[in-house]
């Protein structure tokens, strides 16, 4: 497992009620489930329409079961912003 920090954003931020709290996880999907499971359905809600941007590089449409996490590293939720 790695150990890191996720970072919320805009509408993730105000759903999880905080702007970022560390992971323990080995895939993005792992540290996904861990934070909706501490957050409840309004976090759940967002993620499910959010980017995500894991040590600087976006997700994109890979899997997230795929994507490894890193120790110290940072995975970012980016939710639709308005505007652009």
């Amino acid at each position: 497992m790695a150990r890191g920090t996720v970072r919320f954003w805009a509408a993730a931020k105000a759903a999880a009620g905080v702007a970022e709290e560390e992971y323990d996880a080995t895939t993005l999907a792992d540290a996904l489930r861990a934070a909706q499971a501490a957050h409840g359905e309004a976090l759940q809600r967002v993620i499910g329409r959010s980017t995500f941007v894991v040590d600087g590089a976006p997700v994109g449409g890979r899997a997230h079961d795929t994507v490894l996490l890193t120790d110290g590293g940072t995975v970012e939720v980016l939710p639709p912003f308005a505007g652009g």
